[in-house]
């Protein structure tokens, strides 16, 4: 693989990790994911009960877990029925622990005691 086409690799999985970041950063969201943890199935109706938001609301909040792949459905006759997809959460997971070990990693001491001269400090390092 090529640097160019590994940077355009990692820029792809790096969008769709902020996608479904994004789809789950919301506390409507959060509760109808640990609703449908804790069954095999719900029905729309069933994720409507269990908060206090309108039925229309709460069928927004399914679109955008299930355009981020983090939920699936199906409609059966009058109703509409969402499941986890546990295998995308479990890979959302898979892409979280090396970012959160990344981030809670202690960083090397700089030698000299100053950061101004380290490359990867400086804020136009990113840039």
């Amino acid at each position: 693989m090529t640097m160019s086409s590994a940077s355009a690799s990692s820029e792809r999985d790096d969008d769709l990790l902020a996608l479904r970041l994004r789809a789950l950063a919301h506390p409507a969201r959060l509760a109808i994911v640990r609703a449908l943890a804790r069954n095999e199935r719900c029905q729309c109706g069933q994720i409507v009960r269990g908060l206090a938001l309108a039925q229309s609301t709460v069928s927004q909040h399914l679109k955008v877990l299930k355009e981020a792949g983090l939920i699936t459905g199906t409609i059966e006759g009058p109703r509409s029925c969402y499941c986890l997809d546990r295998a995308t959460v479990a890979a959302l997971a898979e892409d979280l622990a090396p970012l959160f070990a990344l981030l809670v990693a202690t960083p090397p001491a700089v030698p000299g005691g100053s950061e101004a001269g380290n490359p990867d400090t400086r804020e136009d390092a990113l840039v």
